[in-house]
C-alpha cells in the first residue's frame, strides 16, 4: 500500500462534507463534557487503530465516564461506558438530521444526558441551519471514508515524528473537527496580546506565539489535500525565506498566510515522508529564528532531551 494513497477531495466531497457535519456533532459533545485545555486541546479528536475517537470524558453532573468512537473500518459509531456497556448505530446510510438523533439517543441509552448550546454547524456555509434539520448532507461512501482514515493513520505519525524534534511546549497530534484537520502545534512562552476585537475561540488559540502545521483535505477555498504550518503572529520576513521543497508555497487562508505543500506533490516524490518532514521543518527553522526561538535549545533529536543518548552526542558519550 502507498504511504500516502490518491485522496482527490472530487471524489469524496459530498462524503465529506457529511463526515464534517458527524464530527462535529460529536465534537460539540466533548466541547461540553470534557475538562477545558489550555488552547483548546481538551475538544480535539484522536486516531485510533479504526477510525477516530474523543478520548474519555464526563464522569460530572451525575454522568458516567464516557467515549465516542468512529469506526471507519465497519463505519460505526460506538459509545461506550466506563462500566463496559457500550451502544453502536450504522454510519451508513445517515443524514446528518439522522445521525444527531440517533447520537442523542445512543447517550440517553447509556446514562449521559448532553445540552449543546448551539447544535448548529460551526464555521460552516449552513452554519444557519440546525443540525436536526439537515437532510441534505446525507452521503457516505465507506471505501472513501475508509481511504481518508488511511491517510489520517499516515499523516499522524509523520506529524509525531516532527513533534518528537521538539522538547518544547507542544500539543498533542490532534484532528480539530472545526476545520477537520489533524495538527501539531509548537508554542514558546511568550504571550500574545490580543483585545476583546478577536474571538474568544481564536484568542485561546493563539494567547502564545505558536509555529503549527498539519494536514487538511482540501474545501471550497482550497480544492484539494495538502500539508501547511504557519507561524501566528507571523513574523514580518517570513514570507522571504525558502520554504522546501521547492514545489512548497504561499496560500492565503483567510485572513492569514500558510506554507502550503500539496498533497499529490508529496505523493510524487521519491521519500515522502522525508519531503513531508522537510517542509515542515524549513518553515519552523525560518519563523523560530525570525522570532528569536532558542532554536538549538528546543531541539530535541530523535525524541530524546539525555545529551547522552541523543543519536548526535559523541561516540565516547553513549
Amino acid at each position: 500500500m502507498d504511504l500516502f494513497p490518491a485522496m482527490p477531495l472530487s471524489q469524496w466531497r459530498d462524503s465529506k462534507e457529511t463526515l464534517h457535519r458527524f464530527a462535529q456533532i460529536v465534537g460539540k459533545i466533548r466541547l461540553a463534557s470534557s475538562v477545558r485545555r489550555n488552547h483548546w486541546w481538551n475538544v480535539a479528536f484522536h486516531v485510533t487503530g479504526r477510525g477516530i475517537t474523543t478520548r474519555p470524558m464526563g464522569g460530572s453532573g451525575g454522568d458516567p465516564v464516557f467515549t465516542i468512537d468512529f469506526d471507519f473500518v465497519d463505519h460505526w459509531l460506538t459509545v461506550s461506558c466506563l462500566d463496559g456497556s457500550t451502544t453502536s448505530f450504522p454510519l451508513l446510510g445517515q443524514s446528518v438530521a439522522s445521525f444527531y438523533r440517533e447520537t442523542l439517543a445512543a447517550l440517553s441509552r447509556i446514562g449521559v444526558s448532553v445540552a449543546l448550546p448551539h447544535p448548529h454547524p460551526y464555521k460552516l456555509a449552513d452554519a444557519h441551519r440546525p443540525f436536526a434539520e439537515d437532510t441534505e448532507h446525507a452521503s457516505y461512501d465507506p471505501e472513501w471514508v475508509n481511504r481518508h482514515w488511511q491517510v489520517l493513520s499516515q499523516v499522524n505519525l509523520v506529524l509525531e515524528e516532527f513533534a518528537s524534534g521538539f522538547s518544547g511546549k507542544v500539543s498533542p497530534v490532534h484532528l480539530f473537527w472545526h476545520s477537520y484537520d489533524i495538527a501539531v502545534t509548537r508554542f514558546s512562552d511568550r504571550a500574545v496580546a490580543l483585545g476583546p476585537q478577536v474571538d474568544p475561540v481564536t484568542r485561546e488559540a493563539y494567547s502564545r506565539e505558536v509555529i503549527s502545521c498539519g494536514f487538511w483535505f482540501g474545501d471550497e477555498e482550497y480544492p484539494r489535500p495538502a500539508f501547511y504550518a504557519y507561524a501566528a503572529p507571523e513574523p514580518a520576513a517570513l514570507a522571504r525565506e525558502p520554504l522546501r521543497p521547492a514545489a512548497a508555497h504561499w496560500a492565503e487562508r483567510g485572513t492569514g498566510r500558510l506554507a502550503t505543500l500539496d498533497y499529490d506533490d508529496v505523493r510524487a516524490a521519491a521519500d515522502p515522508r522525508r519531503t513531508v518532514l522537510d517542509f515542515l521543518g524549513s518553515l519552523y527553522r525560518s519563523a523560530a529564528a525570525l522570532d528569536g526561538w532558542d532554536v538549538e535549545g528546543l531541539a530535541c533529536p530523535g525524541g530524546i532531551t539525555d545529551p547522552l543518548a541523543r543519536p548526535d552526542a559523541p561516540a565516547g558519550g553513549r
